[in-house]
């Protein structure tokens, strides 16, 4: 049997330079990110619609949504009733629906409209969670955080870099372990090479980049 090693930074740095080099243009996230014109706004409503769904739906949904709406005051125009057969196809549409307008009426009412870009301010409004707050200020505002999601804590430990229970602890362990300066690459990296490569279920080891890099590809070669 293989002995399985622990994943040094610098290993873990180089892999993630070779899956940014091969980003597949058909990855659902690649689509999510060029189905809509982002802004703050938008990013923010595009990550509260994209929770529990498919980045398919989800950006099914924003090419409709944002064609209208583009900004707080635009969505709160459009008659609730139709705001949910609009976001309908990322499921739970009423309560989605719902978190949308007060978000939207929460930044009119204490954020003259504009999405803040700090940590506290975003985690102050109600419907935005943790992943949410760390993806926004991540894509709209270029700041350095990391957005665990399942890609993001299954891919790291399945490649023995770190090894965590919790997408809490892999924040954490994360955070310590790779330079601030690629916390930006991690999310939308990792999160397509899970969609369309390193599926949790029947991965397509033969088409991986990385797969001299991972104990899994070279056990069933063994």
């Amino acid at each position: 049997m293989r002995k399985k090693t622990i994943m040094t930074t610098k290993t873990f740095l180089n892999i993630l330079e070779i899956l940014q080099n091969n980003i597949p243009s058909n990855s659902p996230s690649n689509i999510l990110k060029n189905s809509f014109e982002r802004n703050p706004y938008t990013i923010l409503m595009a990550t509260l619609l994209s929770l529990r769904t498919k980045d398919e739906n989800t950006a099914q949904v924003c090419g409709n949504l944002f064609n209208p709406a583009i900004s707080p005051k635009e969505l709160l125009e459009i008659p609730i009733e139709k705001l949910e057969q609009i976001v309908r196809p990322t499921g739970m549409y009423r309560k989605k629906a719902q978190v949308l307008r007060e978000v939207s009426l929460n930044l009119i009412e204490r954020f003259d409209s504009q999405v803040p870009n700090t940590k506290e301010e975003l985690l102050s409004l109600k419907g935005v969670g943790e992943k949410t707050a760390n993806i926004v200020l991540n894509n709209a505002f270029d700041i350095p955080t990391i957005a665990v999601d399942t890609h993001v804590h299954r891919l790291p430990n399945l490649w023995k870099f770190i090894d965590t229970k919790s997408e809490k602890e892999t924040f954490k362990a994360l955070c310590k372990k790779v330079p601030k300066e690629f916390w930006n690459r991690l999310n939308f990296t990792l999160v397509s090479f899970g969609q369309t490569i390193c599926l949790p279920r029947n991965p397509n080891c033969e088409q991986c980049p990385v797969q001299n890099y991972c104990d899994e590809t070279k056990s069933k070669n063994d």
